[in-house]
């Protein structure tokens, strides 16, 4: 069933007057195309400038690297950008250490491309594996919740495995295969995680202990950016990132597999992008990457709009039903919750109101590179209906 266009669309990308805190200028161009052009113009992304800053990077990555196993980590899940990612570190030079957060959930070709590429490459994996009842218990817990981020789990999991890794090898950079000239600007507004949202909504919906999950608190997160200074470099913020370019020389390079969709290398997100946010919320997040390709010049706006308009989002045929299987739902309880009032993250317990009462501090550590500006963006400033 294709959604009604009956709002504003920005007359350069594809994001409409539903996207959060959007705002269009006189000649209809939204407020995010902005962001956009500010990011490109601060990283130089796609010049001689941008490339130059990046080779200082490397050299200086080398520089502290010197003389221990590593010089970097990548955290690696199957898909195209940390793919490319351990391919780009290795032509510069660099020594990484591939990371890799299991959840139980990924597919049979995540686990197969990360197999070819590290054996393509020679390179070492570290793997952090959550028992599977914990986790299945983790995602039943929001799902009961009722709130979007079902699978936030996982991206924070990673995040802590990442720098327990870079930890435990004495490693000071962590490389993040994210790219926003592919991928987009996520709208501050409704989706939004941390420890202590994940940690609360467990203890109030789930029945386990949590003993083998990753859970990154703010004193952890604290003492991994402020006290061990492990710096977060992007390397495709600088560079002229082109997506299917890359899946083609993975293809190449060691017969890497595509998946079939953006995000869709793990079930748990492929249910949270194909199946949950637009069923259950009326969000489609295809619209960041959509919208990251036509400012980029590499998809044809007219087709963008139809494709996320008018097509629905890619989800495997039993998707549905690996899902209720798995976390032993009936059909009735899984249709109750998915017609259920939809929640959010301000109903509940955050560290949000301590990220902003702290929003200098963060302020120093995103200009020191080690914390991402997109988290200082959406964590350190009130957002709509931010009651925490």
């Amino acid at each position: 069933m294709s959604k009604l266009i009956e709002q504003q669309i920005c007359s350069r990308c594809i994001y409409d007057a539903s996207v959060p805190g959007i705002v269009f200028d006189d000649t209809g161009v939204c407020n995010y195309c902005k962001m956009v052009d500010e990011l490109a113009k601060q990283y130089a992304t796609g010049t001689p400038t941008g490339a130059k800053i990046l080779d200082n990077i490397i050299a200086e990555i080398k520089r502290k690297g010197k003389g221990k196993k590593y010089d970097c980590i990548v955290g690696v899940s199957g898909g195209t950008d940390s793919s490319y990612l351990l391919y780009w570190a290795v032509e510069k030079g660099l020594r990484p250490l591939a990371v890799h957060y299991d959840n139980t959930w990924n597919t049979a070709i995540a686990t197969e491309n990360i197999r070819k590429v590290l054996a393509d490459l020679k390179i070492d994996l570290y793997t952090h594996v959550i028992d599977n009842k914990e986790a299945d218990d983790i995602f039943l817990s929001f799902f009961k919740a009722g709130v979007p981020e079902i699978e936030a789990s996982t991206d924070l999991a990673l995040a802590e495995t990442m720098y327990r890794a870079a930890y435990k090898y004495k490693v000071k950079y962590i490389l993040e295969g994210h790219s926003f000239m592919t991928e987009g600007i996520s709208p501050l507004g409704k989706n939004y995680f941390d420890g202590k949202y994940i940690r609360k909504i467990h203890e109030q919906y789930g029945s386990l202990k949590m003993h083998s999950y990753p859970l990154m608190t703010f004193i952890r997160f604290l003492f991994w950016t402020m006290f061990v200074r492990i710096r977060k470099i992007r390397p495709l913020w600088y560079l002229a990132y082109d997506k299917k370019s890359a899946q083609q020389f993975l293809m190449n390079k060691c017969n890497w597999q595509y998946y079939g969709g953006h995000h869709l290398e793990n079930r748990m997100t492929a249910f949270f992008h194909s199946i949950y946010c637009p069923q259950k919320f009326h969000i489609d997040y295809r619209n960041n990457s959509l919208a990251a390709l036509v400012r980029n010049g590499q998809l044809n706006r007219d087709s963008a709009v139809h494709q996320y308009y008018h097509e629905e989002p890619h989800a495997e045929p039993e998707l549905v039903s690996y899902f209720k299987k798995r976390l032993q739902l009936s059909e009735n309880i899984y249709n109750e919750i998915m017609a259920a009032q939809p929640r959010y993250w301000y109903e509940f317990p955050t560290y949000k109101k301590r990220f902003e009462l702290l929003r200098p501090l963060f302020y120093v550590l995103m200009r020191s590179h080690l914390i991402p500006k997109s988290f200082y963006m959406k964590y350190c400033f009130p957002t709509v209906n931010n009651t925490r």
